[in-house]
C-alpha cells in the first residue's frame, strides 16, 4: 500500500489506485496506490527485479491493470525514453528525433528545438541512424523524448555514457522542465540534484518519500529502523503464541483450536516478513581484492605525445601534450573529462595496447592488470556466464587465488545461480556490466583500470564495488562520470579540458568544484615558485652520457628529499581530508591547496630526475 495520501487536488494528472498486478500466476503488486502531479520531478528507485520497469509500462497504459483504477487527466501526454532502438537505415538523426511531433510543427519551432536539445547532447543533425555508436543511439532516443515534451517524462538511466557536460546540461533542462519526470538512474548525485519526490518500490510496496531523492538515504534508513522494531515487537508476541500452543488444547473447544491455527499462521508470515526483511537490510561481503606486491613506484608518463587525425578538419586532433605523470601504488586515480577526450586512450596506453607518438612510458617490471573494458570486448556473447568466467572448462574459478564455485561467486554479483548456464547474449546491459565485474575483481592485479564501469548498475551494485574498492591496496584508475560515486572512491583527479590540457587535482569530485570556484573567485592560482631543487633539474634537462660528480652529488641527494617531500604531502592530504575545511576556512583551503599542488609538482619532478639519474648511471657503468 502507498505511503501517499490520496489527494485529487487540481495538478493531478495520473493516478493509479489499488492496483494489482500478477506475473506468473502470481500476485506482483497489490493494492497499490500513487500519483503524479504536475510538474513533479521523481525519482524511482529500487532492488534488481522490484519493478521498474513494469511501474513505467503502467504509467505509459502499455501494461493494463489486473485489477484496481488508472485514471489521467484528458489530453495528458505521456513519453518514455527509448532503451532499445533498432536504427532505419538511411534515417537521419533529425528525421528520428522528430517522428514523433506533429506534421504540422513549424520550421522556427524545429530549429529552436534543435539548437535546444540537440546540440547540446553532440548529435549531428545530419548523420544516419545507423552509422551512431549505441551510446549515440542513446542520445538520439533522449533528445526524441525531450522534444516530443510531454505532459509525463518517463527517463530510463539516461545518464549512461555521457560526460560530465552532457549530465550537467541535463540536470539543467530537466530542473526547468515544466512537466512532470519520473526516472531511473543509478546517479545518486543527478537524482538528488533534479527530483523532489521519491517513489521507493520495496518488496511489492511502494513508499512514496516527499523530500527528493537527496534525502532518500536517510528517510528510507528510518523506514527500514521503525520496520525492525515493529519485527522485534511481533517476535515477542509470536514467541508468546507458539509457547501458549505447546501446552496443548482440548479438541472440543473450537475457539482454542482456531487460536492455535492462528498462531502457527502468524508464526509463518512472521517469518517470511522476517527473511524479507533481512534480504532488503543485509550487505554483501566479499573477501576484499589482494594486489600483487609491486614497488611504490609502480608508472611513469615523460614528455609524452599522442595526437590522431581529425576527421572534421586538417589539423591533428591533440590527446596528450608533454604528458608527465607519476604514478604510485596504492594511487586511486579518477579520470573525467568529455566523451573523445582521450580518457579511454590514456588507459590503453598504460596496458601497452597503444603507443605514445613521442616520450616514454615505463611501468613497473612485476605489475600484473585488471582491465574493465567500457565495450566489454572480454565477454563472448556466444557463450555461457560459466563458460566466460572458467575459461578451462571447469565449474570453478579462481578467486583471489581461492577456488569457489561457479554459482556462488556469481550470486556475490547479485546473479540467480541458474544464470550459470545462460548465454551472455541474453542478459541486460546491467547483468553483462555485473558479470565483467566479477570476472576482473577474481583477479584484479595489481594495477587495476575500470573504464566507465557503473554504466547500467543499479545502487545495489554499486554499493558492493564500493565497499570492494574501499578496501583494494593496489593501484586504481577508473573512469566515470558519476559524481557521488568519484567522491567515495577516488583521492587525485586527471580533468581532460581538451587539446592536450590535462589539470591534476588532489581529493574527488568535490574538490574539484572547489577548485574551480577558487579559480573563479580568486583567478588561476599561480604557478609555484620553482624551488632549488626544481630549477637545477630544469637545468640539466638534457641528460649527458658521462656520470659527472656533480650528477652523483645530486643523485645521493635526492632519496632524502623526496622522502621529506613525501612527507609534507601526508600532512597536507591529511588537512584536506577534512570535507569541511572548504567551508569552515576557504582561504586555508585555498592556500593548503596551493601548497599541496606545489609540493607534488617538485615531488613528481623529483621523482622523474632521479629515475633519469640513475638511467644515467645504469649507462655510464655499462659503457
Amino acid at each position: 500500500m502507498s505511503t501517499e495520501t490520496n489527494n485529487y487536488s487540481s495538478d493531478l494528472i495520473l493516478s493509479v489506485e489499488e492496483a494489482l498486478v500478477i506475473l506468473g500466476g502470481k500476485p506482483f503488486f497489490e493494492d497499490m496506490t500513487f500519483h503524479i502531479h504536475a510538474g513533479r520531478k521523481i525519482a524511482l528507485v529500487g532492488k534488481n527485479g522490484a519493478g521498474k520497469t513494469t511501474l513505467m509500462n503502467l504509467i505509459t497504459g502499455d501494461r493494463e491493470l489486473d485489477d484496481g483504477r488508472r485514471w489521467t487527466l484528458q489530453g495528458i501526454t505521456i513519453g518514455y525514453m527509448q532503451q532499445n532502438i533498432t536504427p532505419v537505415i538511411v534515417q537521419s538523426v533529425q528525421d528520428f528525433v522528430f517522428g514523433g511531433l506533429a506534421e504540422d510543427n513549424e520550421e522556427w519551432e524545429r530549429d529552436y528545438k534543435i539548437a535546444m536539445v540537440i546540440q547540446p547532447l553532440g548529435l549531428a543533425t545530419t548523420d544516419s541512424m545507423d552509422s551512431l555508436s549505441g551510446g549515440m543511439l542513446r542520445r538520439a532516443a533522449l533528445a526524441r523524448a525531450l522534444v516530443e515534451a510531454p505532459d509525463i517524462l518517463l527517463l530510463d538511466e539516461p545518464t549512461n555514457h555521457m560526460d560530465l557536460e552532457t549530465i550537467q546540461w541535463l540536470e539543467d533542462f530537466l530542473q526547468s522542465y515544466q512537466g512532470a519526470v519520473v526516472c531511473v538512474s543509478h546517479d545518486r548525485t543527478f537524482l538528488s540534484n533534479i527530483t523532489d519526490r521519491v517513489f521507493w518500490l520495496d518488496r511489492g510496496e511502494m513508499k512514496v518519500s516527499p523530500y527528493g531523492f537527496k534525502r532518500f538515504e536517510e528517510w528510507s534508513q528510518g523506514l527500514l529502523e521503525q520496520e525492525g522494531r515493529a519485527l522485534h515487537n511481533r517476535s515477542k508476541k509470536v514467541e508468546q503464541e507458539l509457547e501458549w500452543a505447546k501446552r496443548g488444547v482440548k479438541a472440543r473447544v473450537k475457539r482454542n483450536v482456531r487460536r492455535v491455527a492462528l498462531a502457527h499462521d502468524e508464526a509463518q508470515t512472521f517469518e517470511s516478513d522476517l527473511s524479507a526483511y533481512k534480504r532488503v537490510t543485509r550487505k554483501i561481503k566479499i573477501e576484499a581484492p589482494k594486489p600483487d606486491e609491486t614497488s611504490m613506484k609502480v608508472a611513469e608518463f615523460f614528455n609524452v605525445c599522442k595526437s590522431f587525425s581529425d576527421p572534421h578538419s586538417d589539423n591533428n586532433k591533440i590527446i596528450l601534450d608533454k604528458f608527465n605523470l607519476l604514478v604510485r601504488r596504492k594511487d586511486r586515480v579518477g579520470i573525467l573529462g568529455r566523451n573523445g577526450a582521450g580518457k579511454t586512450t590514456l588507459l590503453k596506453m598504460i596496458i601497452g595496447e597503444m603507443k605514445p607518438d613521442s616520450g616514454t612510458i615505463k611501468l613497473a617490471n612485476d605489475l600484473s592488470f585488471g582491465y574493465f573494458d567500457q565495450k566489454r570486448s572480454t565477454l563472448d556473447p556466444d557463450k555461457t556466464v560459466q563458460e566466460n568466467m572458467c575459461e578451462t572448462g571447469s565449474d570453478h574459478i579462481k578467486v583471489r587465488g581461492k577456488l569457489r564455485h561457479i554459482c556462488g561467486y556469481i550470486k556475490d554479483f547479485l546473479f540467480d545461480p541458474e544464470d550459470a548456464w545462460r548465454k551472455v547474449s541474453t542478459l541486460s546491459g546491467g547483468q553483462m556490466n555485473r558479470l565483467l565485474l566479477a570476472k576482473v575483481l577474481a583477479s584484479p592485479g595489481s594495477f587495476l583500470i575500470l573504464d566507465e564501469p557503473t554504466n547500467d548498475l543499479d545502487m545495489d551494485t554499486l554499493d558492493m564495488l564500493e565497499e570492494i574498492l574501499a578496501v583494494f591496496e593496489g593501484t586504481l584508475f577508473v573512469v566515470s562520470h558519476d559524481r557521488d560515486f568519484m567522491d567515495r572512491i577516488v583521492n587525485k583527479l586527471l580533468v581532460f579540458e581538451g587539446d592536450g590540457k590535462i589539470e591534476t587535482i588532489t581529493g574527488g569530485y568535490s574538490a574539484y568544484l572547489h577548485y574551480k570556484a577558487a579559480k573563479e573567485e580568486k583567478g588561476a592560482p599561480p604557478s609555484p615558485s620553482k624551488s632549488a631543487p626544481e630549477k637545477a633539474i630544469q637545468d640539466t634537462v638534457k641528460s649527458p652520457v658521462k656520470m659527472t660528480y656533480k650528477l652523483q652529488y645530486e643523485l645521493e641527494q635526492l632519496p632524502q628529499q623526496i622522502k621529506n617531500l613525501e612527507e609534507e604531502c601526508a600532512a597536507l592530504k591529511k588537512q584536506m581530508a577534512d570535507p569541511d575545511l572548504y567551508n569552515k576556512d576557504k582561504d586555508l583551503f585555498f592556500e593548503t591547496t596551493k601548497k599541496l599542488e606545489a609540493a607534488e609538482t617538485i615531488l613528481e619532478t623529483s621523482e622523474t630526475r632521479w629515475i633519469e639519474l640513475e638511467d644515467i648511471r645504469a649507462r655510464a657503468q655499462e659503457g
